[in-house]
């Protein structure tokens, strides 16, 4: 057996941790978390050789005939999770995916995040993110999940009408036994929503996070007999969860290269080239950065979710906001962009985002003038003026602009896109065929 410096410490960090199960996590192509659950006693031959499973049953990855393929933990993401009695103390890792030849397979949402983040590193560069991850707490009765928020708090709101920041404190502690930084939380607009910051990375280790936030928050709010959903917009003519990203690009030794102290906004040539890049393809990547059905009740006018392209500071209508420079803070100038929401598979969204913005920076993209004003408000005729495009308004419309963007598609992969547009078409085509409670009360007595 032949352990790398990095798998024989983890060995000894789970036997000092007193750890009695490992589950090896991965994500299908939509994001869904998977798992495999081993007795800790097989730890050291699945960090030499991976484990076997059988991929076909796995969303977008492989055909029956070829199903088996083979998981191998990163021991860089070894995580203890906290919430697991000591009888069945358990850790996990997160892990990638390789194919029978023992080749990444080009479907495996992190291989994907990888090969762009090599395309970046080439240029001299590291793809920094930070995702701020919204989601709601609902109630269960009678051991059933409802929709029911859990309070009626608006943004910010302290106790007693935040009646869930033991929960969010909660989640917090469990974040930082595993290793996490969470640098703000707090309560959100709409009743029993929430939000939760984790410290901005490189993107693979922020895609991680974002995976693991996601299922620290369900598990923390299921001890506290809550249901956590990441679902973008539960309630009707209430505020949608989204995830805003904020990206940058770091030289080699350190330096935030989207960083000029002579320009207004402090922003560099380069940044400018990768926000306009990201304007350019917004259309193709709200497939893949809003990828549901009930994305698109999320995007619409009036919640603060950006339907217009365009970019500013202050307005928050906008696609990409530019957060204010503040002095002694350089390395902190970076770029927001407000259509994710986390329903995404955060590894093929940040691959997609950084391979627009790079498309931007080759082709030396210049985007348009800022707007300032609430796109909200503005006219039509105003809006034409200004040039200010529409983001896609369903998730069969964004495929369309999916099918046309040759940039996003070699960022999926051939292999994912593919996948990606049946399972999206396929989602589509059983949601328009439903009769929906509205359409009943609306037609059925009128008609």
């Amino acid at each position: 057996m032949s352990l790398s410096a990095a798998a024989k410490e983890v060995l000894k960090r789970a036997k000092s941790d007193d750890i009695r199960f490992i589950n090896l996590q991965f994500t299908d192509i939509l994001g869904s978390i998977k798992s495999v659950a081993i007795p800790v006693n097989r730890l050291a031959d699945v960090l030499d050789k991976g484990i076997w499973f059988d991929g076909s049953s796995i969303l977008g990855f492989v055909r029956i005939c070829e199903s088996d393929m083979i998981l191998k933990p990163d021991p860089d993401t070894y995580a203890v999770t906290p919430w697991t009695p000591n009888e069945r103390k358990s850790a996990r890792f997160i892990c990638d995916i390789y194919t029978p030849d023992n080749k990444p397979f080009e479907g495996d949402p992190r291989t994907i995040l990888k090969n762009a983040l090599a395309d970046v590193k080439k240029l001299g560069f590291t793809y920094n993110c930070g995702p701020e991850v919204e989601f709601y707490l609902f109630k269960r009765e009678d051991g059933k999940n409802t929709t029911i928020p859990h309070d009626q708090g608006g943004y910010f709101d302290y106790s007693p009408k935040d009646m869930a920041s033991s929960v969010r404190k909660d989640i917090v502690i469990a974040l930082e036994a595993m290793g996490m930084v969470a640098e703000m939380s707090h309560h959100e607009c709409g009743p029993g929503q929430h939000e939760i910051d984790i410290r901005y990375a490189d993107a693979l280790t922020a895609a991680d996070n974002a995976i693991t936030l996601k299922y620290t928050i369900k598990a923390i709010a299921q001890k506290h007999d809550l249901y956590a959903s990441f679902m973008p917009k539960p309630l009707y003519k209430q505020a949608g969860s989204g995830m805003h990203v904020h990206q940058s690009l770091f030289t080699t030794k350190g330096k935030n290269a989207f960083f000029d102290p002579k320009d207004k906004y402090k922003f560099s040539k380069l940044a400018y080239h990768f926000m306009a890049g990201q304007l350019e393809h917004a259309k193709a990547l709200s497939a893949v950065v809003a990828p549901t059905v009930n994305s698109y009740k999320r995007l619409v006018s009036g919640y603060e979710a950006p339907v217009y392209i365009c970019w500013a500071q202050i307005n928050r209508s906008a696609l990409i906001r530019i957060p204010r420079y503040s002095p002694g803070r350089e390395l902190a100038t970076r770029m927001e962009l407000r259509c994710p929401d986390p329903s995404c598979n955060p590894y093929i969204a940040f691959a997609c985002m950084l391979k627009a913005g790079l498309d931007g920076v080759k082709r030396k993209l210049n985007p348009p003038k800022p707007v300032e004003e609430d796109v909200y408000e503005l006219d039509e005729s105003r809006r034409e003026e200004l040039r200010i495009d529409m983001l896609p308004f369903s998730i069969i419309r964004a495929v369309e602009e999916l099918k046309k963007d040759k940039v996003v598609q070699e960022a999926m992969g051939k292999h994912t896109y593919e996948k990606f547009i049946e399972a999206k078409t396929m989602e589509f085509d059983e949601y328009r065929m439903q009769i929906t409670p509205w359409e009943i009360e609306k037609y059925l007595e009128a008609l």
